[in-house]
């Protein structure tokens, strides 16, 4: 039987600890902090369900859905209030709800009528030349300026917190890429993807009753007991002959030491020199490998008696282009995406302040955020007085760009693999922040 130690227990350690344990493997999981799932934290406060990380899980590939099916799992989640697949983007300090077939997209006015027609010729772009291109130089080129100001840089700015200008085209949304290549156009590509055997026929939008934590707790239950050790730091991984020495430390200070036939490090990019490395070929490569670009977030829970916002909340949330140079990136309507989310008669909404566009507001005094926060949602929802429920959680390097500096990391990794044989490399400064991305990593 194969001796396996997964090091990290966020969403893709567990997956890996997942697919290791069903191939009949023996499985030490170790996690630094006292509770798996990494930045899937959940809490309920006050009768306010928190998600301190991903608040969603958009279903869309067979492969997701049948590992969560495999796993029990499914069968927990919860769908998005159908109200949620609208969606809005402020434009002339007003939100403005994004089109939902090609008949709102003539009549929207997100867009003015040369940028949406700059959208219809799409189709007769060429395809580009530039294999390092970035997300903005390729939504420009494709769809139009117009497009990346009030589409592509508040999307963007929802995923990674970040601007189109600094991430790769290559790395964010290979497909995109890919897709160009194969057809030529976007538009073109839609209908092709239809036909892709992987995708689900309906996409799904889900949660779970208790918060998104639900989704590594349930995996966790799942994994043998006694397999995971929690507030377990690695301090030091040894290459002895062929097996790998594992040392740990235990908050009370202890030291242990195991041997493993082979070693999944998921630890995120920041943490990979905080690890002593011993007997490791192709050292040089774990410069590169810790190499990830990171923006501080703060993301801000605000609760609200629904009768003092003028706002229906009617919608998934809204998101702020950078042209309309407002201190916030955008809000997510927690308490409309799925009930139970705020106590009776109240809403919750769940902002996010910082990122790439402007890191110091993330660092600000809580009281100066909470302030600008809730004047921004006096313009912007019509809300009254101050909120009833307030929270802040930091993140001060929360997302892991796919910038240039993710190849790097993926090449250091293939080339530390090939030369340490039973070590892997793998989370989402390698495969990707997406919820299906960090499930669908190296799945069996």
């Amino acid at each position: 039987m194969t001796d396996t130690c997964i090091i990290g227990g966020g969403l893709t350690g567990l997956v890996h600890a997942w697919h290791s344990y069903k191939k009949g493997e023996k499985i030490t999981l170790l996690e630094t902090s006292s509770e798996t799932g990494g930045v899937l934290q959940s809490r309920r406060i006050d009768g306010y369900q928190l998600d301190y990380g991903a608040n969603t899980l958009s279903l869309r590939s067979r492969k997701v859905s049948q590992l969560l099916d495999e796993m029990g799992i499914l069968e927990k989640a919860i769908d998005a209030n159908p109200k949620a697949s609208l969606r809005f983007i402020v434009r002339g300090g007003k939100l403005v709800s994004l089109p939902q077939s090609f008949r709102s997209f003539l009549c929207s006015s997100f867009l003015s009528p040369l940028g949406k027609f700059r959208i219809l010729l799409e189709p007769f772009v060429l395809r580009g030349k530039n294999i390092d291109e970035s997300v903005a130089d390729f939504i420009s080129r494709r769809l139009g300026k117009e497009a990346l100001a009030y589409a592509g840089n508040p999307f963007l700015s929802g995923v990674y917190a970040a601007k189109p200008e600094s991430l790769s085209l290559k790395q964010a949304f290979p497909a995109l890429q890919e897709l160009e290549q194969a057809h030529g156009s976007l538009f073109k590509a839609m209908f092709k993807s239809k036909q892709d055997p992987n995708r689900l026929p309906k996409s799904r939008l889900i949660s779970f009753p208790n918060g998104m934590q639900e989704l590594p707790d349930q995996i966790t239950q799942k994994l043998p007991q006694g397999s995971i050790h929690l507030n377990t730091r690695v301090i030091r991984i040894q290459r002895i002959q062929e097996k790998w020495q594992v040392t740990t430390k235990v908050d009370s200070g202890t030291e242990q030491d195991n041997v493993f036939d082979q070693v999944i490090c998921t630890v995120p990019a920041p943490q990979i020199h905080k690890i002593e490395w011993i007997g490791l070929q192709g050292r040089e490569s774990l410069s590169d490998l810790a190499k990830s670009t990171h923006f501080p977030l703060a993301l801000v829970f605000h609760g609200y008696e629904k009768a003092k916002i003028e706002h229906p909340l009617d919608g998934f949330g809204f998101l702020v282009p950078e042209v309309e140079k407002r201190n916030i990136l955008g809000t997510l309507f927690s308490s409309t995406l799925f009930s139970d989310r705020a106590p009776r008669n109240h809403a919750l909404l769940t902002t996010f302040v910082g990122g790439e566009r402007q890191p110091e507001l993330a660092n600000l005094e809580e009281s100066q955020i909470h302030s600008l926060v809730s004047k921004e949602h006096k313009v912007l929802l019509g809300t009254q007085g101050s909120p009833c429920f307030k929270k802040i959680v930091h993140w001060p390097k929360a997302i892991p760009l796919p910038d240039s500096k993710m190849a790097l990391r993926q090449s250091a990794a293939s080339n530390l693999e090939k030369l340490n044989t039973g070590l892997s490399f793998s989370g989402a400064h390698l495969c990707g922040v997406s919820l299906p991305n960090c499930l669908e990593a190296h799945a069996a």
